[in-house]
């Protein structure tokens, strides 16, 4: 997770949920997370330090990470915060507005959305748009070592500063991108694809061997219907229709019947043991 990622890199985190299991959830994930960062270090050969000492190190760090349901207390003084929810833009437009509250004019408020734009989050908190940018994490998180810092016409230089700095505290890498649907990775990962499942939907070659094809063709460790049922096919479905509803006359962003039709019958992919394949 996020928190994870900065618990590890030194970071005081504090994590914000609406309830005690949702709360006890994060604390278990945050765990997790932490163990596999441990063990990464431990692995790692290019790591050339004490690795015990390391991994105790990082473990260690959940006992410094404070956990509430307290919005306001927990962002009062916090040098940055970071929107971590689902993907709907009314509940992070109400977030942003309570953290336009309540945050410290110092604070640099991030969110990490995927697909929605920043410009329509940031109409939460128009008094903070020098201070507002977009912060994307890939999952899983301390594996992926990108993080895309997404800036508005608004955006302080300063802050997108901050925020590479940041990145690199923890061990990210960072690329900046302009407010536009996808930023740099979804736009270009999204329509590929849905075009590999517009292939697919026309019968002009099979799943396995479009898979094949872009493993041995272009070097890619997975084929697109491997990858997708990795993300996700409901989240592919939500990102490209939240495109298409914003953007209707771009072929790329054009739905599948197919895709619909397999997210309605329940096959998302990975989490539910069946997708484009069955691994069950």
């Amino acid at each position: 997770s996020i928190n994870a990622e900065y618990m590890g890199g030194g970071k005081k985190v504090t994590v914000v949920e609406v309830d005690d299991n949702r709360l006890a959830a994060s604390k278990a994930a945050i765990q997790r997370n932490l163990e596999d960062m441990a063990k990464m270090i431990a692995k790692d050969p290019k790591f050339t330090g004490d690795k015990d000492a390391e991994a105790k190190a990082i473990l260690a760090t959940m006992g410094s990470a404070c956990f509430n349901k307290e919005l306001p207390a927990a962002v009062k003084t916090a040098d940055l915060v970071i929107e971590a929810v689902v993907e709907n833009l009314k509940v992070k437009t109400d977030i942003f507005k309570s953290l336009a509250a309540e945050a410290g004019q110092q604070t640099i408020l991030c969110t990490n959305t995927s697909s929605l734009t920043l410009a329509d989050i940031g109409k939460a908190c128009p008094d903070r748009a020098a201070r507002f940018a977009g912060i994307h994490f890939f999952s899983p998180v301390p594996r992926m070592p990108l993080v895309e810092i997404v800036s508005t016409d608004k955006t302080d230089p300063a802050v997108i500063q901050a925020l590479k700095d940041y990145s690199v505290d923890i061990g990210k890498t960072s690329v900046i991108a302009k407010d536009t649907p996808g930023f740099i990775v979804n736009r270009l990962l999204v329509p590929y694809l849905m075009e590999a499942i517009r292939m697919l939907e026309r019968g002009d070659a099979s799943k396995e061997d479009i898979d094949t094809a872009m493993k041995l063709g272009c070097g890619h460790p997975m084929g697109p219907f491997t990858l997708a049922d990795m993300v996700g096919l409901d989240i592919c479905k939500h990102i490209v229709d939240g495109w298409h509803a914003a953007y209707p006359d771009e072929p790329l962003f054009r739905p599948s019947k197919m895709l619909s039709d397999m997210v309605d019958q329940g096959k998302l992919g990975r989490k539910t043991k069946q997708g484009f394949y069955d691994y069950k």
